[in-house]
Protein backbone atom coordinates (compact mmCIF):
# COMPACT_ATOMS: atom_id res chain seq x y z
CA UNK A 1 0.00 0.00 0.00
CA UNK A 2 0.83 3.25 -0.98
CA UNK A 3 0.11 6.23 2.26
CA UNK A 4 -3.12 7.21 0.60
CA UNK A 5 -4.44 3.68 0.72
CA UNK A 6 -3.54 3.26 3.91
CA UNK A 7 -5.26 6.31 5.06
CA UNK A 8 -8.78 4.87 3.64
CA UNK A 9 -7.88 1.74 4.73
CA UNK A 10 -7.16 2.85 8.54
CA UNK A 11 -8.41 6.01 8.64
CA UNK A 12 -9.32 6.30 12.71
CA UNK A 13 -8.38 4.19 15.79
CA UNK A 14 -11.72 2.15 15.44
CA UNK A 15 -10.58 0.47 11.70
CA UNK A 16 -6.90 -0.04 12.98
CA UNK A 17 -8.94 -1.85 16.39
CA UNK A 18 -11.02 -4.14 14.34
CA UNK A 19 -8.19 -4.64 11.63
CA UNK A 20 -6.40 -6.25 14.99
CA UNK A 21 -9.70 -8.34 16.28
CA UNK A 22 -10.08 -9.41 13.06
CA UNK A 23 -6.41 -10.36 12.93
CA UNK A 24 -6.85 -12.43 15.93
CA UNK A 25 -9.85 -14.42 15.48
CA UNK A 26 -7.97 -15.60 11.85
CA UNK A 27 -5.20 -17.35 14.05
CA UNK A 28 -7.63 -18.34 16.81
CA UNK A 29 -7.98 -16.60 20.13
CA UNK A 30 -7.14 -19.29 23.14
CA UNK A 31 -8.06 -18.86 26.86
CA UNK A 32 -4.89 -18.87 28.71
CA UNK A 33 -7.15 -20.44 31.67
CA UNK A 34 -8.83 -23.15 30.65
CA UNK A 35 -7.96 -23.42 26.84
CA UNK A 36 -11.19 -22.41 25.14
CA UNK A 37 -10.95 -21.37 21.83
CA UNK A 38 -14.26 -19.46 21.51
CA UNK A 39 -14.85 -15.94 22.59
CA UNK A 40 -16.81 -12.94 22.81
CA UNK A 41 -15.65 -9.53 22.23
CA UNK A 42 -15.65 -7.06 24.97
CA UNK A 43 -16.05 -3.32 22.76
CA UNK A 44 -15.96 -1.30 26.01
CA UNK A 45 -12.55 -2.41 27.00
CA UNK A 46 -11.33 -3.87 24.01
CA UNK A 47 -10.75 -7.54 25.65
CA UNK A 48 -11.64 -11.30 24.41
CA UNK A 49 -13.64 -12.66 27.18
CA UNK A 50 -13.64 -16.87 27.69
CA UNK A 51 -17.41 -18.16 26.34
CA UNK A 52 -16.58 -21.02 29.07
CA UNK A 53 -14.51 -19.67 32.36
CA UNK A 54 -15.40 -15.84 31.33
CA UNK A 55 -11.60 -15.29 31.71
CA UNK A 56 -10.45 -12.64 30.13
CA UNK A 57 -7.30 -10.89 27.75
CA UNK A 58 -6.51 -7.49 26.12
CA UNK A 59 -6.90 -7.21 22.09
CA UNK A 60 -2.82 -6.79 22.43
CA UNK A 61 -2.05 -9.72 24.74
CA UNK A 62 0.40 -11.82 23.00
CA UNK A 63 1.26 -9.43 20.25
CA UNK A 64 4.51 -7.13 20.12
CA UNK A 65 1.99 -4.18 21.10
CA UNK A 66 1.43 -5.88 24.69
CA UNK A 67 1.97 -3.88 27.70
CA UNK A 68 1.61 -0.17 25.26
CA UNK A 69 -0.36 2.45 25.76
CA UNK A 70 0.50 3.94 22.40
CA UNK A 71 -2.77 4.09 19.81
CA UNK A 72 -2.64 1.06 17.70
CA UNK A 73 -2.99 3.70 14.87
CA UNK A 74 0.10 4.54 15.94
CA UNK A 75 1.82 0.76 15.42
CA UNK A 76 0.03 0.40 12.01
CA UNK A 77 1.35 3.56 10.46
CA UNK A 78 4.91 2.35 11.72
CA UNK A 79 4.49 -0.93 10.72
CA UNK A 80 3.32 0.02 7.64
CA UNK A 81 6.84 3.25 7.36
CA UNK A 82 9.12 0.68 8.07
CA UNK A 83 8.13 -2.05 5.61
CA UNK A 84 7.99 0.07 2.60
CA UNK A 85 10.52 2.16 2.70
CA UNK A 86 13.74 1.06 1.27
CA UNK A 87 15.83 2.98 3.53
CA UNK A 88 15.96 3.16 7.23
CA UNK A 89 13.53 5.11 9.22
CA UNK A 90 14.93 7.19 12.46
CA UNK A 91 12.83 7.52 15.71
CA UNK A 92 12.86 11.17 15.39
CA UNK A 93 11.30 11.34 11.91
CA UNK A 94 8.77 8.37 13.06
CA UNK A 95 7.80 10.97 15.82
CA UNK A 96 7.89 13.69 13.42
CA UNK A 97 5.76 11.93 11.10
CA UNK A 98 3.51 10.38 13.26
CA UNK A 99 2.81 13.70 15.47
CA UNK A 100 3.24 12.41 19.15
CA UNK A 101 5.05 14.71 21.55
CA UNK A 102 7.63 12.03 23.57
CA UNK A 103 10.37 11.01 21.76
CA UNK A 104 10.85 7.69 24.09
CA UNK A 105 7.48 5.59 23.28
CA UNK A 106 8.24 5.71 19.48
CA UNK A 107 11.47 4.65 19.81
CA UNK A 108 10.25 1.84 22.18
CA UNK A 109 8.08 0.99 19.99
CA UNK A 110 9.99 0.74 17.14
CA UNK A 111 12.81 -1.41 18.68
CA UNK A 112 9.54 -3.80 19.61
CA UNK A 113 8.89 -3.93 16.19
CA UNK A 114 12.57 -4.78 14.77
CA UNK A 115 13.19 -7.35 17.23
CA UNK A 116 9.74 -9.47 15.96
CA UNK A 117 10.66 -8.59 12.70
CA UNK A 118 13.80 -10.54 13.58
CA UNK A 119 11.84 -13.61 15.15
CA UNK A 120 9.91 -13.49 12.21
CA UNK A 121 13.10 -13.40 9.65
CA UNK A 122 14.88 -16.55 11.80
CA UNK A 123 11.58 -19.03 11.01
CA UNK A 124 11.63 -19.61 7.13
CA UNK A 125 15.46 -20.71 5.36
CA UNK A 126 17.06 -19.04 2.07
CA UNK A 127 16.64 -21.34 -1.14
CA UNK A 128 17.76 -22.20 -4.80
CA UNK A 129 20.91 -20.17 -5.54
CA UNK A 130 22.28 -18.03 -2.96
CA UNK A 131 25.03 -15.62 -2.80
CA UNK A 132 27.03 -15.22 0.55
CA UNK A 133 29.88 -12.27 0.95
CA UNK A 134 30.40 -10.69 4.24
CA UNK A 135 29.50 -7.07 5.07
CA UNK A 136 31.73 -4.68 7.30
CA UNK A 137 30.10 -1.66 8.93
CA UNK A 138 31.83 0.98 11.17
CA UNK A 139 30.34 1.17 14.72
CA UNK A 140 30.11 4.40 16.60
CA UNK A 141 28.66 3.63 20.17
CA UNK A 142 28.46 6.97 22.36
CA UNK A 143 32.13 7.12 22.78
CA UNK A 144 32.91 7.42 19.21
CA UNK A 145 30.33 10.06 18.71
CA UNK A 146 31.67 12.13 21.11
CA UNK A 147 35.34 12.06 20.16
CA UNK A 148 34.31 12.23 16.52
CA UNK A 149 32.06 15.45 17.05
CA UNK A 150 34.80 16.97 19.64
CA UNK A 151 37.99 16.29 17.32
CA UNK A 152 36.46 16.65 13.63
CA UNK A 153 39.30 14.35 12.64
CA UNK A 154 40.57 10.32 13.14
CA UNK A 155 41.63 9.59 16.66
CA UNK A 156 45.46 8.25 17.20
CA UNK A 157 43.70 5.08 18.86
CA UNK A 158 41.75 4.57 15.03
CA UNK A 159 45.18 4.87 13.02
CA UNK A 160 46.18 2.02 15.04
CA UNK A 161 43.31 -0.22 14.54
CA UNK A 162 43.42 -3.10 11.97
CA UNK A 163 42.14 -3.20 8.78
CA UNK A 164 40.05 -5.36 6.91
CA UNK A 165 38.33 -8.06 7.88
CA UNK A 166 39.91 -7.97 11.66
CA UNK A 167 39.46 -4.09 11.88
CA UNK A 168 38.20 -3.52 15.68
CA UNK A 169 35.53 -0.54 15.24
CA UNK A 170 34.27 -2.65 12.27
CA UNK A 171 31.14 -5.05 12.61
CA UNK A 172 31.15 -8.40 10.68
CA UNK A 173 28.27 -9.16 8.76
CA UNK A 174 27.12 -12.21 6.71
CA UNK A 175 25.09 -11.48 3.35
CA UNK A 176 23.22 -14.42 2.07
CA UNK A 177 21.30 -13.39 -0.57
CA UNK A 178 18.26 -15.50 -3.28
CA UNK A 179 19.89 -15.48 -6.93
CA UNK A 180 17.18 -15.87 -9.31
CA UNK A 181 17.93 -15.50 -12.96
CA UNK A 182 15.33 -13.06 -14.67
CA UNK A 183 15.97 -14.16 -19.01
CA UNK A 184 17.61 -12.45 -21.31
CA UNK A 185 21.21 -11.30 -21.90
CA UNK A 186 23.28 -9.09 -18.95
CA UNK A 187 23.17 -5.41 -19.11
CA UNK A 188 26.34 -3.66 -19.11
CA UNK A 189 27.20 -3.44 -15.11
CA UNK A 190 24.11 -5.25 -14.18
CA UNK A 191 24.07 -9.12 -14.65
CA UNK A 192 20.88 -10.93 -15.75
CA UNK A 193 19.40 -11.64 -12.29
CA UNK A 194 17.55 -10.66 -9.50
CA UNK A 195 17.68 -10.78 -5.68
CA UNK A 196 14.85 -12.98 -4.02
CA UNK A 197 14.64 -13.15 0.06
CA UNK A 198 18.02 -11.89 2.06
CA UNK A 199 19.09 -12.64 5.26
CA UNK A 200 22.00 -10.73 7.06
CA UNK A 201 23.75 -12.18 10.60
CA UNK A 202 26.05 -10.24 12.69
CA UNK A 203 28.94 -12.48 13.66
CA UNK A 204 31.53 -12.83 15.96
CA UNK A 205 33.98 -14.52 13.69
CA UNK A 206 34.67 -15.27 10.20
CA UNK A 207 35.99 -18.58 10.30
CA UNK A 208 34.64 -21.78 8.44
CA UNK A 209 32.92 -23.13 11.84
CA UNK A 210 31.51 -19.99 12.27
CA UNK A 211 30.22 -19.62 9.07
CA UNK A 212 28.86 -22.90 8.71
CA UNK A 213 26.75 -22.29 11.61
CA UNK A 214 24.97 -19.70 10.57
CA UNK A 215 24.40 -21.04 6.59
CA UNK A 216 22.99 -24.35 8.32
CA UNK A 217 20.15 -22.15 10.32
CA UNK A 218 19.66 -20.11 7.72
CA UNK A 219 20.46 -21.50 4.01
CA UNK A 220 18.36 -24.84 2.99
CA UNK A 221 20.67 -28.05 2.06
CA UNK A 222 19.08 -27.78 -0.97
CA UNK A 223 20.54 -24.91 -2.07
CA UNK A 224 23.87 -24.08 -3.99
CA UNK A 225 25.91 -21.00 -2.84
CA UNK A 226 27.98 -18.70 -4.69
CA UNK A 227 30.92 -16.86 -2.64
CA UNK A 228 34.07 -15.77 -3.39
CA UNK A 229 37.55 -17.61 -2.61
CA UNK A 230 37.68 -16.45 1.01
CA UNK A 231 38.90 -19.63 2.44
CA UNK A 232 36.35 -19.65 5.49
CA UNK A 233 33.75 -20.99 3.17
CA UNK A 234 35.63 -23.98 2.05
CA UNK A 235 34.08 -26.13 4.08
CA UNK A 236 30.45 -25.45 2.40
CA UNK A 237 30.15 -28.44 0.24
CA UNK A 238 29.88 -30.57 3.24
CA UNK A 239 26.43 -28.66 4.22
CA UNK A 240 25.25 -27.50 0.55
CA UNK A 241 24.07 -29.32 -2.41
CA UNK A 242 26.51 -27.24 -3.89
CA UNK A 243 28.95 -24.38 -3.97
CA UNK A 244 30.72 -22.33 -7.04
CA UNK A 245 33.81 -20.06 -5.39
CA UNK A 246 34.65 -17.32 -7.87
CA UNK A 247 37.53 -15.74 -7.46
Amino acid sequence: MNIDEFSKKYPDESSCIEAVREKRLSMGVKCKKCGHTEHYFRKGDLKFECKKCHSRQGLRAGTVMENTNLPIRYWLMAIHLMTVTKKGFSALEMQRLIGHKRYEPIWYMMHKTRRVMGKRDDKYQLSGYIEIDEGFFERADNKDVIAENKQKQASDDEKKNKRGRGSERQTKVLVMVESKPVGGEAKKGKPARKAGYLKMKVMEGLKADSINQAIGKNVGPGATAQTDGYRGYNKLKELLAGHQAVV
